[in-house]
């Protein structure tokens, strides 16, 4: 194995960096993988561009541990283990939740891992460097999980992404006379329509600005799929419900619009799950949540305990992923993959392959 690697080092806003580093060693409980491909994700544009949940107001309330490689999205094959680690072959494909929990706070104790008190986060701390690199280091309390040797790697880089979607889903409670809406169909919510359309609600439609993802959302499930800017998505879902509104809300876009129209046309007694992360503080009319509707308002964090089936879902067929990941850059490119994620119409997931 080389003794350096190509890393894509984030700094600060603005500043990311292509860079040669010391390959990863493995110690006790540790594994190490060479990086087959990392997708790109929202969150990593915005940390690129300077979003204030990574970067903070100051040092104090930093959540980044800059200079780190970034990168969550990832799978390898491994090519390394330290002591200790049994059951896990050379060879072998793998992928690592996001999250790497503590197991001792009342979060991990009570089963809820992923909204861990004290967890580190790939790509973004030091001792979780990510996958925008040739080879990562798997942590001793990462939660790991097998990938079909034979799964091409253009489903195998969903598993992340799609297990984040599947979650959401869980949380919106989806029952079979439901009238369902996602807005943002980029990779997770096209994975949102797939997981939701597993459930077969009364009525399931995306919401979204670019024509291809709104084409791709109707092959993925949806029974319908509109262009807010071409039409009124609150009138014609009104119109679907005979004047009610929809009865789950996923919002996927990260995007204040998108959460106004939610908060417009959701019924009473609706159920509004919050996935998608914003660059900034944003404002809603809140009146809508209690005096006006009483509706749930559900935060949708992680994709905890939907990796196995989503793996199985990919693998099996019953989850559909093709076309899903458009672009493939070498990392040597990542300022064009970047680019291409954030500006590109034709974008759904961009990834960097090492």
């Amino acid at each position: 194995m080389e003794k350096t690697m190509e890393a894509l080092l984030m700094y600060a806003p603005g500043d990311f960096r292509l860079e040669r580093v010391p390959v990863p060693e493995p110690a006790e409980g540790e594994i190490v993988v060479r990086v087959e491909g990392a997708g790109i994700c929202a969150g990593d544009v915005k940390t690129l561009h300077g979003g204030i949940r990574v970067w903070g107001t100051c040092e104090k309330d930093r959540f980044i541990e800059a200079p780190c490689i970034g990168g969550h999205e990832f799978i390898g094959r491994v090519v390394a283990v330290g002591a200790g680690v049994e059951g896990v072959e050379i060879g072998g494909r793998m992928i690592s939740e996001q999250v790497i929990p503590c197991g001792k706070c009342r979060y991990c104790l009570s089963g809820n891992y992923w909204m861990c008190a004290r967890s580190d986060i790939y790509g973004f701390k030091k001792c979780a460097q990510g996958g925008f690199a040739e080879y990562m280091k798997f942590h001793r309390r990462g939660r790991n999980h097998r990938i079909p040797p034979d799964m091409p790697l253009e489903l195998a880089l969903l598993t992340e992404p799609y297990a984040c979607s599947m979650h959401a889903v869980e949380r919106g409670r989806i029952g079979h006379d439901d009238v369902v809406v996602v807005s943002g169909l980029g990779c997770i919510g096209l994975g949102m329509i797939n997981a939701a359309g597993n459930l077969h609600p009364r009525l399931l439609i995306g919401l979204d600005l670019r024509p291809k993802r709104l084409e791709m959302a109707k092959r993925f499930g949806a029974d319908l799929s509109m262009n807010p800017e071409e039409t009124d998505v609150v009138g014609a879902v009104k119109e679907l419900t005979g004047g009610y509104g929809c009865d789950v809300f996923i919002e996927a876009s990260g995007n204040v619009g998108s959460v106004r129209q939610g908060l417009a046309m959701i019924r009473n007694l609706g159920r509004f799950v919050e996935f998608g992360v914003f660059a900034s503080e944003i404002t809603a009319d809140w009146n809508i949540i209690g005096d006006t509707k009483e509706i749930d308002v559900l935060g949708s964090h992680l994709g905890p305990y939907c990796y196995g089936a989503v793996i199985k879902g990919l693998e099996r067929g019953d989850i559909c992923g093709d076309g899903v990941i458009s672009h493939m850059f070498p990392l040597r490119e990542w300022k064009r993959a970047f680019e291409t994620a954030e500006k590109d119409p034709e974008a759904v997931k961009v990834a960097l392959i090492p």
